[in-house]
């Protein structure tokens, strides 16, 4: 591929730069002290994006976005997470979005994707179950339909935001009696609806992101049934095909790397060697999977379909997202492990806690390493 970015292309960026320079809430890059406020700045920057048709920049027009392209959206994700743009993280435009454009009724895409692009509507994702992660197609949550409802029973744990989401986007088992990939459908669900519970789940780094989500006799509409009955699967994975080029993994191990180099080169005294050759290696990390990702816009542009790549940038970001992570707080020695309230090091303490979740969450690394290996490969499964 050509590395170069036409005229087009580079303006685009040169527009996004000056967006977040100059149009952005005041406070954005802030620390808030609780999540309802770290949340309504996040709403409020989702809405300036809209306006611009950003929030769901690749959705066609008619659908509230932009038609951007591949290696504008990309471009459009580099920018916004290198500079630590909250709100820019959004599962509704990631992968609700695409299936509903693909699956969905008429009706269903007036209903959904614009509350979505305008950033009205934050959604969650309802599919890990304490007997079913790395073995998605193993969840037990029914749902059973009973005239012009269908019923939901079961439980569903680590839902980002949960708590917070307006819509969540379900999976379930309709039908137990075939094979477990084959029995599955996809639903639309109120995150108000009666019957739901939701208990939070805080992590190691003492922040709660997650949640544990109970359905007891919730009821919604049969019309919330988003394609085929029991298709959920093909609908589940190909939604997250949309999700990766790991250009966000990229830009925060880039922009963590970037700072340190920052810190350390002010900073009075020798730097020791083992930490300034770790750096070195991580900064030559960064630019591989940044040609990875951009490698991966390209094959989508030119109608391909990357799973080996796009599995290998996954693996490959989370795991280095955890090295960097462990390395800058090892640059500050004793104060990386105290990491006072106000200290540099604080930051960087809270990424190495929450690092941990990387080669787990979207598929741990064993996973991702199964994939390419009989996927990408074509080697035979044990």
């Amino acid at each position: 591929m050509d590395f170069r970015l036409t005229a087009e292309q580079q303006a685009f960026r040169n527009e996004v730069q000056t967006f977040v320079e100059n149009d952005l809430p005041a406070g954005w890059d802030q620390e808030h002290d609780t999540l309802e406020e770290t949340m309504a700045v996040e709403r409020a920057v989702m809405k300036r994006l809209a306006e611009r048709r950003w929030l769901a920049l690749p959705w066609p027009r008619e659908y509230g976005g932009s038609g951007a392209s591949t290696i504008e959206q990309m471009i459009f994700n580099e920018e916004m997470a290198y500079r630590r743009v909250p709100g820019v993280v959004n599962m509704g435009v990631a992968w609700v979005g695409p299936v509903v454009m693909l699956y969905g009724t008429d009706q269903q895409k007036a209903d959904y994707l614009s509350g979505i692009a305008d950033g009205t509507d934050i959604w969650c994702t309802l599919y890990s179950e304490p007997g079913a992660g790395s073995d998605l197609a193993a969840m037990q949550t029914r749902a059973v339909r009973d005239g012009d409802d269908y019923v939901i029973n079961g439980q569903k744990i680590w839902t980002t935001f949960g708590h917070y989401a307006d819509w969540g986007w379900l999976a379930a088992r309709t039908d137990p009696d075939v094979p477990k990939h084959k029995g599955l459908s996809t639903f639309a669900v109120k995150m108000d609806t009666p019957g739901i519970t939701i208990r939070p789940l805080t992590n190691m780094a003492g922040t709660h992101e997650f949640n544990e989500i109970f359905f007891e006799d919730v009821r919604i509409p049969a019309a919330n049934l988003v394609g085929e009955e029991n298709r959920g699967w093909y609908h589940v994975a190909i939604g997250l095909d949309f999700e990766r080029s790991s250009i966000g993994a990229t830009s925060t191990a880039r922009r963590t790397v970037d700072d340190l180099v920052k810190y350390l080169s002010s900073r009075h005294g020798e730097v020791p060697s083992a930490v300034r050759h770790r750096l070195a290696d991580h900064a030559i990390a960064v630019q591989v999977l940044r040609n990875m990702a951009y490698n991966i816009a390209s094959m989508q542009t030119g109608g391909l379909v990357p799973t080996r790549e796009a599995q290998m940038a996954k693996l490959f970001g989370a795991e280095l997202q955890q090295q960097v992570a462990t390395t800058a707080l090892q640059a500050f020695g004793m104060e990386g492990q105290a990491a006072r309230p106000g200290s540099q090091a604080a930051g960087y303490q809270y990424s190495v806690l929450r690092s941990v979740a990387n080669t787990i969450e979207g598929g741990t690394s064993e996973i991702q390493r199964t994939v390419i290996a009989t996927r990408g490969l074509g080697l035979p499964r044990e």
